[in-house]
């Protein structure tokens, strides 16, 4: 670790390394120079490197965008039970005006409402209508605006879109026959709809029918009922479904021959305020031998942030490593850690990032998809991840015992992030558990960290560039905030998952 936290010679990833745990030579295929203060750094890459400074620019450019009015509504409206803001009637009219104009034609380009966001607005003010309390059902407003706009609206949308609008036929009065006689063409089609009814009535679905609907969705590329699901929280059923039901879709995971791995879980939508610490911690973490696996995509909604695989791109590492490549490098004596693209280890799932961005909020997979074990370990193996909004922890830690992994940890962090920050501040600042809390399990044994004080770090608008400024600085042995964070996320990792490679550090 001191290797890398002074001003000394500090990392290098060369083309051909001599993997100590593996006496075997192996070929590495990630190419980053971190040098000492007397030289500029030196990046170099053999993959082809887009440099952008903001993560804005990762985005695919062929993903078409969605319509604002409607994502901003469903926004509001596709939440949980006690979270959801009703729209006001201007608003509703708004809304409605704009989706009637997109079906008639009217509208084109980014102005046109697709039908993944029409689908899960539609469902949305369906959940709302029964299945929610009192306060967050549909307001007075809502209900003059859509009695207006739905005679129109009932003309004008596809069958498929009046089933999810109105179920049973109980809620907007005309074509009330349209939806219980809906039923879909095919058979994917009519499993798919019958969950859908489930889910619309406020219901859950069970662990085989959730499988067995995600491979549907996959095939049809629909989405409709996937964030929606989680308005009505997902039971511990339905959340291990969406963890375990595409882990066969390459083979049995690579085992890579180290005696311990930790598995970081980060929000795939990345970080728009703080600084993003994982790739680093890890970095520090491999010095004393101690193997990490990252995985993540390059950008995703609906925060669209800073992420581990920009700045690996940024810096000219390959980002499209293979599982057994990523096995290798996790081997290596000279590396210790791999980063993994979901493109490569879950394309059938990476392909729905334009369908999460027209759905506006994220989908039950955006939890479960930090609970993955991509590569496996002979020796021990830890999953640690962060949460931020609450009723999240305990799934969380759910999963990681459902992996059969010895340790797990969660950290209520900054944006969600698997990262503890340094800077105290008032406990109420922050909703629920305070910023900081951390619990996990070791083995068999579940053991709750002791509740901390809330901390964080100013507030500030973060993008690639600058959060690998920050991270180099503090590897070459600058001190300041990044450092710190970096040997504190370190540290706590390590004594909290009981990994002791750090002990042999002078």
């Amino acid at each position: 670790m001191r290797a890398l936290l002074t001003p000394k010679p500090t990392l290098s990833f060369s083309s051909n390394q001599i993997n100590s745990r593996n006496p075997n030579p192996s070929r590495t295929w990630t190419s980053l120079h971190f040098l000492n203060r007397d030289r500029r750094h030196r990046l170099v890459g053999q993959s082809d490197i887009r440099n952008p400074s903001l993560c804005s620019t990762y985005r695919n450019s062929k993903l078409p965008k969605p319509n604002q009015t409607v994502l901003e509504a469903q926004a509001r409206v596709c939440t949980g039970p006690r979270q959801t803001r009703p729209l006001s009637e201007e608003q509703t009219f708004k809304v409605l005006d704009t989706i009637l104009r997109s079906v008639r034609g009217e509208l084109k380009d980014e102005e046109q409402v697709l039908k993944a966001l029409l689908g899960a607005f539609f469902a949305g003010m369906t959940i709302r209508a029964d299945a929610f309390p009192k306060a967050t059902q549909w307001s007075e407003e809502e209900r003059c605006a859509m009695k207006k706009f739905w005679p129109l609206l009932v003309r004008a949308l596809p069958p498929d879109v009046i089933f999810i609008a109105d179920p049973e036929g109980s809620i907007m009065g005309l074509g009330r026959a349209v939806g219980p006689q809906f039923v879909g063409n095919g058979t994917s089609e009519i499993r798919l709809v019958g969950a859908l009814r489930e889910i619309l009535a406020g219901g859950h679905l069970g662990y085989e029918e959730i499988q067995g609907v995600l491979k549907e969705v996959l095939t049809l590329k629909l989405e409709d009922g996937k964030s929606n699901e989680r308005m009505n929280r997902e039971t511990d059923r339905e959340l291990k479904a969406y963890c375990l039901a595409f882990d066969d879709e390459l083979g049995p995971a690579p085992v890579a021959d180290v005696g311990s791995l930790t598995h970081y879980g980060e929000p795939y939508d990345g970080n728009t305020r703080y600084f993003r610490s994982t790739l680093f911690v890890v970095a520090v973490r491999s010095c004393y031998g101690e193997s990490s696996l990252l995985h993540g995509v390059e950008w995703m909604p609906p925060k669209g942030g800073v992420t581990e695989e920009q700045m690996l791109k940024f810096m000219g590492a390959k980002t499209n490593l293979s599982l057994h490549q990523g096995k290798e490098l996790i081997e290596a004596e000279e590396v210790g850690f791999a980063y993994i693209s979901k493109r490569e280890a879950r394309s059938s799932l990476y392909s729905l990032i334009g369908l999460r961005e027209q759905i506006k909020k994220r989908p039950s997979l955006e939890t479960t998809e930090k609970v993955q074990q991509f590569i496996r370990a002979k020796g021990r193996e830890s999953i640690g991840t962060g949460f931020y909004h609450e009723g999240y922890e305990e799934p969380l830690l759910m999963l990681m015992k459902r992996r059969g992994v010895h340790s797990g940890l969660v950290v209520k962090g900054e944006e969600g992030a698997l990262s503890m920050t340094t800077r105290l501040r008032s406990a109420s600042t922050s909703k629920g558990l305070p910023v900081n809390h951390c619990s996990g399990f070791r083995s068999v044994g579940m053991e709750s960290a002791c509740e901390v004080d809330g901390v964080s770090r100013p507030s500030f608008r973060l993008e690639v560039s600058k959060n690998i400024e920050l991270g180099l600085a503090a590897l070459q042995g600058e001190k300041g905030p990044a450092y710190d964070r970096i040997v504190l996320n370190a540290g706590i990792v390590d004594h909290l998952l009981g990994c002791d490679g750090a002990e042999d550090v002078p």
